[in-house]
């Protein structure tokens, strides 16, 4: 990394989702990070890809104004711009890419195409009071509504995927279950929330057999949904009387899944640094799981600040950043010709 950069203003955008967010970074630490969400979503339960990009193209210019103002800076101080390139929605996607170059366009400074995907991993490099940052090599383990895998990173960009889904990621797993049971959109928090008042081990569901360090949601889910139909039958009312012990198995369930995939991981690579992201990294059963395995396997962990664990800017600036001092090195910035993809690997 080239240190003689001293004073680096990152606009980092993301819109690879439902939420439109901007975010300023001076250097790797956080002076604004704006996000406006969606609700527009939870009447249909789930995410409505052409509503998602309408609501980014009237969300975009108000947030990245709020970001700039918040960071009490002007936008001609600003080093270069990120924005989120993919994995997303395409139409999502295409809002963030065409206003980032638009904007890197006009101010004349350069444009950096951040994958979604690492900046989830690289967000643990955002200078944060409290929070310590992994060395390399650690594992990676994302886990969010749209991706679930485990992945070696031996540096800022270099990263392999050693373990991933083969269908439905973790947070689509928790979502379509809480939609089994009758909660609204998005349901795994509502999930995490209930979990917390049952019995975890009231009712055993089976973890699917999966090669490797794979992992499969979609049998698991077939399964709660042919339970819940089959309890139902017999008592109407389960639902509302076994809520709370339904929840908590769930969630047991699904956190001893991925919890199981990471000691392997962990076994087979000799690493034991483990560090979460995503969404589902804010779920307090896999918190409390990771936090114990300091204690009874040696390992050490790293779980992101509960503002950097859903879709936010600020990753994305993060990897701006480096990318950003990197490439200097180099004189090699993205030119204007790149292009959103809905499909991205590490």
């Amino acid at each position: 990394m080239n240190n003689t950069i001293t004073s680096t203003y990152i606009l980092a955008i993301e819109s690879s989702c439902d939420d439109t967010a901007a975010a300023v970074l001076h250097n790797d630490k956080v002076l604004s990070n704006v996000v406006a969400n969606q609700d527009i979503h939870q009447e249909y339960g789930g995410v409505v890809p052409e509503l998602a990009s309408r609501a980014h193209q009237q969300n975009i210019v108000p947030v990245v104004t709020a970001a700039l103002r918040k960071a009490n800076i002007d936008k001609n101080q600003l080093s270069a711009i990120a924005f989120t390139s993919g994995p997303g929605l395409l139409g999502s996607l295409l809002v963030g890419t065409s206003f980032a170059k638009s904007f890197a366009m006009g101010l004349d400074i350069p444009l950096i195409d951040v994958n979604h995907m690492q900046a989830h991993i690289l967000a643990h490099f955002i200078d944060e009071e409290g929070y310590s940052k992994p060395t390399f090599p650690f594992l990676g383990v994302t886990i969010s509504g749209g991706h679930t895998q485990i992945v070696r990173v031996d540096d800022y960009f270099t990263m392999e995927v050693i373990g991933q889904t083969i269908d439905d990621a973790v947070g689509e797993a928790f979502d379509k279950s809480a939609k089994i049971l009758g909660l609204p959109y998005p349901g795994g928090p509502l999930i995490d929330k209930y979990a917390q008042l049952g019995d975890p081990k009231a009712f055993p569901f089976t973890k699917p057999k999966v090669g490797g360090l794979d992992f499969s949601f979609s049998g698991l889910k077939t399964q709660i949904m042919y339970f819940v139909q089959k309890q139902q039958l017999a008592d109407p009312s389960f639902i509302d009387n076994r809520r709370d012990d339904v929840c908590a198995s769930i969630q047991y369930t699904i956190v001893n899944i991925l919890m199981d995939k990471i000691k392997k991981a962990v076994k087979e690579t000799g690493i034991t640094q483990i560090a979460i992201g995503g969404g589902v990294s804010a779920n307090s059963g896999i918190r409390t799981a990771l936090k114990a395995s300091e204690s009874k396997y040696g390992w050490t962990t790293y779980l992101p600040k509960f503002q950097y664990t859903t879709d936010n800017a600020a990753m994305i600036g993060i990897v701006g950043y480096l990318k950003y001092n990197e490439l200097s090195e180099k004189n090699a910035y993205q030119d204007l010709g790149i292009s959103a993809q809905s499909r991205l690997k590490i």
